[in-house]
C-alpha cells in the first residue's frame, strides 16, 4: 500500500467507506420496506427501481463521461448519495408511512442513477493516479477489499440494529458517503485543459462512436466478453445458492451465511496471492478457469463444508482474472476515450447478470440447482482453456506489466 501514490489512496479510501455505508443501507432498505408492506413484490419492485433506471443511464450516458472533470463528478456524486439516504429517515420522522416507502423508492433510482456513472469515472481514472505496472495490483487492492466490505457490513448492522433503531442506520448511511466526499477531496482536480472537448457531433453520433471504438479493440472486446461470463455466473448464482444449501444440501440458514461469505473472504485472499503471482496472460487466464471450475465442482460436491471450500477456491482465483483484465483495459484503451469506453464496458458487465439471474430461474430448462452450476462453470471454462492455450502457442510470454507489450 506504502508504493501508491496518495491519490490512489485517497480513491481507495472513499471507496472502502462508500461500500460500507452503502452496503449497510441496503440491508436496510430490505429489512424496512418488507416490515412496512410484508410483500415480496414490493421487495422485486424496489430491485426494479435501481436496475431499470441504472441500466438505461448506463446505455446512453457514454458519451458524456468524456467530457467532465471526474474528480468533480466522483465528489458530486457522495454528495448526493449522503442526501439521498436522509429520504426514508425524514419519512420516519414525519410519522408517515407512504413518505417512508416514498423516499426508499427515490433512495433506490437514485442510486441507480449514480452507480454506473461513479463507477465508470473512478475505473477510468486509475490510470492517472497509477503507474501502468501498479495497475493491475491497484484493481485487485479495490476490488478485494470491495469485496470485503460487502462481507462485514452484514454482520457490523446487524451489532448496529441491537442498538440502534432500524430506521438511524440511514443517519449512519449518509455520514458514510459524507466521509467518502471528504475522503476524495484529497484528490488534485486535474486541470479543464485535460478534459476532452465535445465533438459537436449529435449525442446518437457520440454514442455510436464510442461503441464502434471498442470494436476496433477486439483484445479488449474479448476481454470484456469474458468478463461479462463471469458476470453472468455471478447473476446465476443469486438464485441457486440458496436453494442448492438449503434444498440439494439441507444446510441450516448459518451453513448458508458461511457459504455466501466464503466467496468475498477468499476473493481477499485473491488480492494477497494477485501480489505473488508473475503478472502474465497464462496466469489471468487461469484465473478465469480456476474459477469456473469452482462452480463445476460444485456440480459433484455432497457435503457442506467441501461446498464452502469450492466458493473459498473460487474467490481465491477470480481476482487473477478480474484485476489483470481490468488493468490491460485501463493501459491499452485510447485515454482520450478510456471514460467512455469505461461505461461500455461496464453496461456489458452489468447486463450480462440479470441474464444470469433469468437463466438460472426459468423453469423451461428442467434442469437441476447442480446442472445449472455445471452449464455456468463450463461456459467459463471453456473460452478460458481455449485463450490459455492460444496465449501458449505464441512465440514469447507476454508480460501484463510490459508497458511497451500490445496485443492485437
Amino acid at each position: 500500500m506504502k508504493r501508491f501514490s496518495k491519490s490512489f489512496k485517497a480513491l481507495w479510501t472513499g471507496e472502502i467507506i462508500s461500500e460500507f455505508g452503502g452496503a449497510a443501507g441496503g440491508i436496510i432498505n430490505g429489512l424496512l420496506l418488507f416490515e412496512l408492506t410484508g410483500s415480496k413484490e414490493w421487495m422485486g419492485a424496489l430491485w426494479l427501481v435501481y436496475f431499470i433506471p441504472s441500466l438505461v443511464l448506463q446505455g446512453v450516458s457514454a458519451p458524456f463521461l468524456n467530457h467532465v472533470v471526474k474528480e468533480k463528478m466522483l465528489k458530486n456524486i457522495q454528495l448526493i448519495r449522503a442526501s439521498a439516504y436522509l429520504l426514508p429517515l425524514v419519512g420516519y420522522i414525519i410519522g408517515s408511512d407512504l413518505g417512508i416507502i416514498l423516499g426508499l423508492i427515490v433512495l433506490q433510482c437514485l442510486l441507480g442513477l449514480m452507480q454506473p456513472i461513479y463507477a465508470s469515472l473512478s475505473f477510468s481514472l486509475l490510470p492517472e493516479i497509477c503507474n501502468e505496472e501498479e495497475l493491475i495490483d491497484a484493481n485487485g487492492l479495490l476490488d478485494g477489499t470491495i469485496r470485503l466490505m460487502s462481507f462485514i457490513a452484514p454482520g457490523a448492522t446487524s451489532l448496529f440494529l441491537l442498538i440502534s433503531p432500524m430506521h438511524f442506520i440511514y443517519a449512519f448511511s449518509s455520514a458514510m458517503f459524507l466521509a467518502s466526499y471528504l475522503a476524495l477531496s484529497r484528490l488534485p482536480q486535474s486541470s479543464t485543459e485535460k478534459v476532452a472537448t465535445w465533438t459537436k457531433k449529435f449525442w446518437w453520433a457520440e454514442l455510436k462512436e464510442g461503441y464502434r471504438t471498442l470494436f476496433k479493440y477486439p483484445h479488449l472486446l474479448r476481454l470484456t466478453i469474458l468478463s461479462s461470463t463471469v458476470q453472468f455466473a455471478v447473476g446465476a448464482t443469486l438464485v441457486l445458492s440458496v436453494p442448492f444449501i438449503r434444498g440439494d444440501l439441507n444446510g441450516q440458514p448459518w451453513e448458508y451465511a458461511i457459504f455466501s461469505g466464503a466467496f468475498p473472504v477468499g476473493y481477499a485472499l485473491g488480492m494477497v496471492l494477485l501480489t505473488r503471482v508473475p503478472k502474465t496472460y497464462q496466469t489471468m487466464y487461469l484465473g478465469l478457469i480456476g474459477g469456473g471450475l469452482s462452480f463445476v465442482l460444485l456440480f459433484l460436491v455432497q457435503s457442506i463444508p467441501f461446498a464452502w471450500l469450492c466458493e473459498l477456491f473460487g474467490g481465491m482465483l477470480f481476482p487473477l482474472f478480474n484485476a489483470q483484465s481490468a488493468g490491460i483495459f485501463q493501459r491499452e484503451a485510447p485515454r482520450d476515450r478510456l471514460t467512455q469506453l469505461s461505461s461500455v464496458r461496464l453496461l456489458f458487465l452489468r447486463v450480462t447478470m440479470p441474464l444470469g439471474i433469468l437463466f438460472a430461474s426459468s423453469s423451461f430448462l428442467e434442469l437441476s440447482t447442480r446442472q445449472l452450476y455445471l452449464l455456468v462453470g463450463m461456459a467459463i471454462i471453456l473460452p478460458g482453456l481455449y485463450y490459455f492455450f492460444s496465449s501458449l502457442s505464441k512465440s514469447e510470454i507476454h508480460f501484463l506489466t510490459d508497458r511497451n507489450q500490445k496485443t492485437s
